[in-house]
């Protein structure tokens, strides 16, 4: 099927979810639980630096998931939370089984390869890379 407009739709969907996924992640790092405890809980996972990591991680998935949604730099931020999720596989869950209900792999998993899709298919034309690429100089 080649209808660009189902694509454009069903990237911008993708993105969005996606995007409200990393926020609320990173807003529960930062606020809910808070640095300290998660930089403690990287710490217990093994992930190397864990206060400067815990500060990456959540400061990178409130950032790069708001411009994810709205299509900003959406390949580069799309490969960048894509390399969080497969740092997340190694430190945290491949040790933990396949279920996510024990804190397997799946959700995570499932996350990297939507957002290697967005890195192969781009923002489509719904975005503001779209827009701003249609802007003369």
């Amino acid at each position: 099927m080649d209808r660009p407009a189902v694509r454009d739709a069903a990237l911008l969907l993708l993105r969005i979810c996606l995007g409200v996924v990393f926020i609320a992640h990173g807003v529960d790092k930062m606020f809910l639980t808070g640095i300290t405890d998660t930089a403690r809980q990287f710490g217990a996972w093994g992930v190397p630096q864990p206060q400067l990591s815990a500060y990456i991680a959540a400061i990178g998935e409130m950032l790069g998931g708001a411009m994810l949604a709205v299509g900003l730099l959406t390949t580069l931020i799309a490969g960048l939370l894509a390399l969080l999720a497969v740092m997340a596989l190694y430190f945290v869950h491949l040790s933990q089984g396949f279920f996510v209900a024990q804190g397997g792999l799946e959700y995570t998993m499932v996350l990297a390869v939507a957002l290697l899709m967005i890195v192969v298919f781009g923002a489509g034309r719904a975005s503001l890379d779209e827009v701003l690429a249609r802007v003369e100089p």
